[in-house]
């Protein structure tokens, strides 16, 4: 991924630290380059989400050729998908929606590119199809993480594992897990041991159902891992506001032969407060 750089300058007798609170201050002047991927069905849904959600900035849409053109320059930000690859992983698993910054040097390096916040999309091959459904709510989080970096420099420079913490304020909302977003190591008499009227673990079309419904006082599911995940290979995981679409939950684990695809035991513990 890319790193934000902290750059001393020389300023009189002291040093002024440039931050990254300090990069994002002309964030809702400058315009915010939706790049499209040229997968048309994709677009189109990132065309509707965003018309439909964008809000903390002007916007325009444009090509990769156009993004190739201008991510040299400080004049705009960029939306885009990108593909991210494991140190063991052959070839990329996951595609992200991340937001950069361009800048001089970016023409050549990407590296040298401003990340904002970027957040798991969908798998790189054969993915499912929900992740057009929390596309919306994907976008409202970037939204959220762009404006609270603004605002503090530690939510800047935190990943967005930082929003686990608010899980310890869904006490009363319905918990609602796809079954499919469970790792294989989580049994049935497990789920069944879960002491919380409030969890519950439905199938895959319902969640979806309730997400797409904007389910009130709701937490649904989403999981984000390589089709054909391999040892050493990331699964996300998260836990999103059908209705608000605020991210509750965030945390991402090393899949192994212990470790599967999808919630763990120890995710299933913190989220239902065993």
């Amino acid at each position: 991924m890319l790193v934000a750089a902290v750059i001393p300058v020389a300023m009189s007798a002291q040093a002024q630290i440039t931050t990254k609170k300090m990069k994002l201050e002309d964030f809702p002047e400058k315009i915010t380059k939706i790049v499209l991927s040229g997968n048309a069905f994709l677009d189109g849904e990132l065309k509707a989400g965003i018309k439909n959600h964008w809000t903390i900035s002007p916007y325009e849409f444009c090509t990769l050729d156009e993004f190739d053109r201008l991510k040299g320059s400080e004049d705009y930000y960029f939306l885009l998908t990108v593909l991210g690859q494991f140190r063991k992983e052959i070839e990329p698993g996951i595609e992200m929606l991340s937001l950069v910054k361009g800048g001089k040097g970016s023409d050549k390096n990407l590296d040298k590119m401003l990340e904002v916040v970027t957040i798991p999309l969908r798998s790189a091959d054969y993915p499912s199809g929900r992740e057009l459904i929390f596309l919306p709510a994907i976008i409202d989080i970037i939204q959220s993480h762009v404006l609270a970096s603004m605002e503090k420099d530690i939510k800047g420079y935190s990943s967005l594992g930082q929003y686990c913490i608010n899980i310890a304020g869904a006490d009363g909302m319905s918990i609602i897990i796809s079954e499919d977003d469970l790792a294989e190591q989580v049994s049935e008499s497990f789920i069944e041991s879960i002491n919380n009227e409030n969890f519950k673990v439905v199938c895959e079309e319902e969640a979806d159902e309730m997400m797409e419904a904007g389910a009130a006082n709701t937490l649904v599911s989403y999981t984000v891992a390589p089709y054909d995940a391999q040892n050493g290979s990331y699964c996300y995981k998260m836990l999103i506001d059908a209705r608000t679409h605020k991210l509750y939950y965030f945390r991402k684990h090393k899949i192994s032969r212990n470790a599967g695809s999808g919630f763990l035991p120890e995710d299933i513990i913190r989220i239902a407060g065993k």
